[in-house]
């Protein structure tokens, strides 16, 4: 009996190193799940105090979310050239050192240097979400949407814990003559240090890497030179996935960040503490997260179009009952942002299981940085412009408004469902 040669070897290592991957994943996943949802609670807040103004208490969402655009692209390059390890760790290297830059502003009380530093904090966002990409490089086909959705929920346990520790982090700062506000962003860089170690030393062997690896093996025994995963390609969307995917992920992010990052101003502005703020935004945080592995099946069991769909509707009921919502409500506010985050999550899984698909192995890191500089683009922009809007109008203005434009997601997947 002939032994096995060694393409059907590497094959066979492809689950247990799908597994060790997953793993290594939900590790740092957690620790960077911490470190973005502290800096998000409490930095609408820190410019509101620092500048003395509502109209630009949206910017420094603004300004990390546009600082992640560029890390998207930096940690997409660096995928696609060395593999997932580098990328993700430098990602979440550079998140730290922006976390120390936002402390050392608020204690030199430098407005400027708060937003220099909110812009390199941007890029633990980044790579935040660029993991989920990870999770689906070795994944079965039928089954990415559930890899990537395991990446995810496990953001969920550090997004819920890092808002709620607000206050104890702001009391510690206040010990150490920091100000209060600043002190999640202790948390902040400690969290993205350690998910960046945790990924240094464990992520091996690196899943980009070994996906092509495995695909040039296939394409040896096949006797064809393409580079290209079979598996890989050819979905029944064509290249248009990468348009029509990039398009529901840009708009639930553009809803998603405008409403969630004006939530705590419009609290503090009804009588609401620290506390309840930090409340809400981890229910929120854990709707974005906690529902991915449900969703993930449902992607794969039912195809990722109707969930795009639902991902519409569900914004729009979270738009609806945040515009209509008593300001002394926290549990109306709380449902509203858990419906916020659920209708973010659906569109983030579906969006990302269209363009994985569509997108061949061979320039499958350097796409999915690009799509991901369009998503933190409109984060950057829902950021900047909730400020001026809520300033402008008032919340329930902004929150009804974005509830209508998530509708725009229906048409979209109605002609591309039509298409095929």
């Amino acid at each position: 009996m002939t032994s096995p040669g060694p393409a059907a070897t590497d094959r066979s290592r492809r689950p247990e190193a799908q597994r060790r991957t997953l793993t290594v994943l939900v590790m740092s996943q957690i620790l960077s799940g911490a470190g973005l949802a502290a800096g998000v609670t409490v930095g609408a807040l820190l410019a509101q105090d620092m500048l003395g103004s509502t109209g630009l208490a949206g910017l420094p969402s603004a300004l990390f979310t546009a600082g992640s655009a560029l890390a998207a692209v930096a940690v997409g390059r660096v995928s696609q050239a060395r593999g997932r390890r580098p990328g993700l760790t430098a990602g979440y290297l550079t998140g730290a050192v922006g976390s120390a830059g936002v402390v050392a502003a608020a204690v030199a009380d430098n407005p400027v240097l708060l937003f220099a530093a909110l812009f390199v904090y941007g890029a633990g966002t980044a790579t935040n979400l660029q993991a989920r990409y990870a999770g689906a490089d070795l994944a079965a086909p039928g089954h990415q949407a559930r890899a990537v959705s395991t990446v995810l929920v496990a953001t969920t346990l550090g997004g819920v814990t890092g808002p709620n520790l607000a206050a104890p982090t702001g009391a510690l700062a206040g010990h150490l003559g920091i100000p209060a506000l600043a002190g999640p962003f202790l948390l902040s860089g400690a969290a993205y240090a350690l998910a960046a170690l945790v990924l240094a030393v464990r992520l091996r062997p690196d899943p980009l890497l070994l996906a092509r690896t495995l695909a040039e093996a296939k394409d040896a025994e096949a006797g064809t030179g393409t580079g290209v995963e079979p598996d890989a390609v050819g979905t029944s969307y064509g290249r248009g996935g990468v348009v029509l995917g990039a398009l529901v992920m840009v708009l639930t992010q553009l809803v998603m960040v405008a409403v969630m990052t004006m939530t705590p101003v419009h609290m503090r502005e009804h009588g609401h503490g620290t506390a309840a703020s930090g409340l809400v935004i981890a229910v929120h945080i854990g709707a974005m997260y906690l529902p991915s592995p449900l969703t993930g099946w449902l992607v794969d069991r039912h195809g990722p179009l109707r969930i795009a769909a639902a991902s519409g509707l569900t914004l729009l009921a979270s738009g609806v009952l945040a515009g209509l919502a008593p300001g002394d409500s926290v549990g109306l506010l709380a449902l509203a942002l858990a419906l916020l985050g659920l209708g973010w999550n659906q569109g983030l899984v579906s969006g990302t299981a269209i363009i994985t698909g569509a997108v061949p192995l061979a320039t499958r890191a350097r796409t999915q940085g690009l799509v991901d500089v369009s998503i933190a683009l409109a984060g950057a922009t829902g950021g900047m412009t909730s400020g001026i809007m809520v300033a402008a109008t008032s919340y329930p203005v902004l929150a009804l408004t974005c509830g209508a434009l998530a509708l725009a997601l229906l048409p979209a997947v109605a002609a591309t469902a039509y298409r095929r």
